[in-house]
C-alpha cells in the first residue's frame, strides 16, 4: 500500500515572503564574503525564525561564503543576502569581506578558486 501523494513541488515558499517584501540587503554583501556566527548569534538564533536560525546553525564554528549559505538553504543568492544583511547588522553574524585593495592578479586567483569548488560540487 503506497503513503499519500506528495506534491512534486515541495512546499513552496516565495522568496519575498521570506524577506517580508525586501528585495535589497540594507547593505552590499559579496557573494565570496565569508560569515561566522557569533555568541550572540547562537544565542539570539532560536527566536529569529526558520531561516535566520539555519543560516546561524550553518555558520557556527565554520566560516561559509554568502554563495554556500543559500545553496545550503536552498533559497535565491538574493534573498540569502538580504536576510545575511539584517544578520549582520543585528550582531549574529561577522562578515570578514575580501580586501578593496587587492589588485586584478589576486581579485583573478579567488574567482578561480571559487569556480574551482563550484565545480566540485
Amino acid at each position: 500500500m503506497e503513503g499519500p501523494k506528495r506534491d512534486p513541488r515541495g512546499q513552496l515558499i516565495r522568496p519575498y515572503a521570506v524577506t517580508r517584501g525586501r528585495t535589497e540587503p540594507t547593505r552590499n554583501i559579496a557573494i565570496e564574503a565569508v560569515l561566522v556566527t557569533t555568541p550572540r548569534g547562537r544565542q539570539e538564533a532560536a527566536f529569529a525564525g526558520r531561516d535566520k536560525q539555519m543560516i546561524a546553525d550553518l555558520c557556527d564554528g565554520r566560516a561559509l561564503s554568502l554563495a554556500e549559505i543559500a545553496s545550503h538553504i536552498r533559497v535565491p543568492l538574493g534573498v540569502a543576502r538580504v536576510l545575511v544583511a539584517d544578520m549582520t547588522n543585528e550582531g549574529m553574524l561577522t562578515l570578514h569581506e575580501t580586501s578593496v585593495s587587492e589588485g586584478y592578479e589576486e581579485r583573478m586567483e579567488l574567482l578561480e578558486r571559487v569556480l574551482s569548488g563550484l565545480r566540485k560540487l
